[in-house]
């Protein structure tokens, strides 16, 4: 079986959520991160060579990056249809939005949260309000990333935009797609289950 090293309430979260749309058999293991509050810490049970999450080892294979962990599961568990498979239609569109938000949507978020702007990131990577209208030229397409298609594209794009509703930009077709991310009970769920983790740990 799969193990996902994950940690309450991180970035890791949408992938636990992604294992129960999914409804696969991937083992979801807690694991303490050094928190930007300045607490937690590295775990020694942690095998991710930076001491991060998330990290998936499936047997011999050893994944990061939530994007390559979101491609990784939804090919090896293509009966949900959370991600369109080889020679499918948008399989293009799945892996572009993938990896729009590593290069760009996240790192934007990051540069504008961080206060920090260069001609050099706005040439290589545009701004947020670049950003934003991409996400609303797609949703203007459909309820979401692909279309009439949820997916987690989905799952992966509207992350920050969950845990930090202050990045959610005044634009009616955005605010209504992270809303409807939001209400998914795979999300609810995984929100119930960070939260008893955080309290129990706390306690």
């Amino acid at each position: 079986m799969a193990t996902l090293f994950h940690s309450h309430n991180s970035r890791s979260s949408a992938l636990v959520t992604l294992i129960d749309e999914l409804g696969a058999a991937v083992e979801i293991r807690e694991v303490t991160i050094p928190r930007i509050d300045g607490s937690g810490g590295r775990d020694p049970g942690n095998p991710h060579p930076e001491g991060k999450v998330p990290y998936l080892v499936d047997g011999d294979e050893h994944l990061r990056e939530r994007g390559a962990i979101m491609l990784y599961l939804t090919d090896k568990f293509p009966g949900a249809g959370m991600g369109p498979l080889p020679g499918q239609p948008g399989r293009g569109a799945y892996l572009s939005w993938l990896f729009y938000y590593h290069s760009v949507i996240e790192t934007v978020l990051l540069l504008d949260f961080a206060q920090v702007n260069h001609p050099a990131f706005q040439a290589a990577i545009r701004d947020s309000g670049v950003m934003f209208a991409q996400l609303e030229a797609a949703l203007a397409k459909g309820p979401w990333l692909l279309g009439e298609r949820f997916s987690a594209a989905d799952l992966l794009c509207v992350s920050p935009f969950l845990w930090f509703p202050d990045f959610i930009p005044d634009v009616p077709l955005i605010r209504d797609w992270v809303a409807r991310c939001g209400a998914r009970e795979s999300v609810q769920r995984t929100l119930a289950r960070d939260r008893a983790v955080a309290e129990a740990q706390a306690a």
